[in-house]
């Protein structure tokens, strides 16, 4: 039986592959990533067109502070670029921009350019895209068990009413829903410290696809994946 949730209110991507698309063609890892920035337009549109609301990309982990300082702050120029040239799309298409992680971790000139888009945007509530940027989803649930203790010690919240609601009210992106599709591109089979607490009952589709690749008609393929699932919650069929 298909789900009767479709299309999805909310779809996550794990963009992965960059690094090997660029391997594979004897290019540096920034030519990845700079083709990769085309697929995160493209991937916007199909939103749009398959009637998504929200869009969640995992654009920048707090472990990919470990890689080469050169690529880093090579991909900190391309966000600072990427918001740049984009703003205009946002506007036109009414889409509102936020972005979550530690953004404190972020160089002072990108902070300061997704502090204004979200402010340029924030009135939008067509379609929304939310960047996980310096993110963890470890390191997400320990900053909100740390400001969850610090409302116990002050007496404003009692540890026996702390319930799931609670936890997840004090998430980095409370009022966006909990991702319905997580798509991983590039073929790897594991979650990397994504959305650990949102996507505990998300369809899971992953593809060969090296995210560079993953255009229009790949996105497609996702969401026909996804109309064929069965949703069942941990439930039985009736």
């Amino acid at each position: 039986m298909a789900t009767p949730h479709y299309p999805p209110r909310h779809v996550a991507i794990i963009m992965d592959g960059n690094g090997r698309w660029a391997r594979e063609r004897g290019l540096k890892r920034i030519k990845g990533h700079e083709e990769g920035s085309v697929s995160v337009r493209t991937a916007m549109q199909s939103c749009r067109d398959h009637g998504v609301k929200y869009l969640t990309l995992y654009a920048f982990s707090t472990e990919n502070w470990l890689r080469p300082r050169t690529e880093v702050t090579g991909l900190m120029a391309l966000l600072h670029a990427f918001l740049i040239d984009n703003e205009w799309e946002l506007h036109e298409n009414q889409v509102r921009f936020r972005a979550m992680g530690r953004l404190n971790d972020l160089p002072k000139k990108v902070r300061t350019e997704l502090d204004r888009v979200s402010e340029a945007t924030k009135h939008y509530d067509r379609w929304t895209i939310n960047l996980a940027l310096s993110y963890g989803g470890r390191t997400e649930l320990t900053d909100a068990v740390q400001e969850i203790a610090r409302k116990v010690e002050a007496g404003t919240l009692k540890s026996k009413n702390i319930s799931e609601k609670t936890i997840a009210s004090h998430l980095y992106a409370p009022d966006i829903p909990d991702p319905d599709l997580m798509i991983r591109t590039s073929g790897e089979m594991r979650l990397s410290n994504f959305l650990l607490w949102q996507v505990s009952y998300s369809e899971i589709y992953v593809t060969d696809v090296n995210w560079p690749d993953f255009r229009e008609a790949e996105f497609t393929k996702a969401m026909e994946s996804y109309k064929a699932r069965d949703r069942r919650y941990g439930g039985v069929k009736s």
